[in-house]
């Protein structure tokens, strides 16, 4: 069953010269979780930010953070992202040899584990370690860099994941995370997603607009 619709701002697309008060702000504004994306500059051809800058905002909001891992080699870096605070921490199927290896070292450090699929990765890959995660996130465009335009082809694999995930019996959250707008979050989730990504469409218009631009993701604006 489908849960309710969660939003998880990506602080990619925040303020860097005031990130602190930036996470504060989405939090104050209606955000569930805050989104982390970690770039390394060889798993994706961009470079974010690494587990300081982390742990410098953790202090600033109680949300969750979700911890996007856009590097490989991906294990070496659980630890150090564990202690910066993630809550969440979600590895690409693609940066390894050893999928449930990785999966299960976040598990051993007793916070939740995600994968995520690129877009040319089909939901099958998941097949055999479905019992061993908590998230799945589908990336909507290809990763690296903020304000690309949502891949309409992922709302198949989208609802592919959702009848995967059903079929299971588990209770894994399903995210979406790339060109996500007040456009395209109703196609995501009515495919079946329950946690949304999403960077400029929440921080456009300064602190006073987040409120309802997260309304607007979830169309109750």
């Amino acid at each position: 069953m489908q849960k309710p619709v969660r939003i998880a701002p990506s602080i990619l697309a925040a303020d860097f010269s005031r990130l602190g008060e930036e996470v504060a702000a989405i939090s104050e504004a209606g955000a569930d979780f805050i989104h982390v994306d970690i770039m390394d500059g060889h798993f994706v051809p961009n470079i974010s930010f690494g587990p300081a800058v982390t742990k410098a905002v953790r202090g600033c909001t109680n949300k969750p953070f979700d911890c996007h891992l856009m590097i490989s080699p991906v294990d070496p870096y659980i630890a150090d992202f564990v202690d910066a605070g993630a809550d969440i921490i979600t590895l690409h199927q693609e940066a390894g040899a050893h999928l449930h290896r990785s999966l299960q070292l976040v598990k051993s450090h007793g916070i939740k584990a995600g994968v995520s699929l690129n877009p040319a990765t089909p939901a099958s890959t998941l097949e055999g370690i479905m019992d061993d995660v908590d998230l799945i996130l589908v990336m909507s465009v290809n990763p690296g860099f903020g304000g690309q335009k949502f891949i309409p082809s992922q709302l198949d694999k989208i609802r592919t994941l959702r009848a995967m995930i059903d079929a299971s019996g588990r209770d894994i959250d399903l995210e979406v995370d790339g060109g996500i707008t007040a456009e395209t979050a109703p196609l995501a989730i009515e495919a079946g997603a329950d946690m949304l990504v999403a960077g400029s469409a929440v921080f456009k218009g300064g602190p006073t607009q987040y409120a309802a631009n997260i309304k607007a993701l979830l169309g109750t604006a």
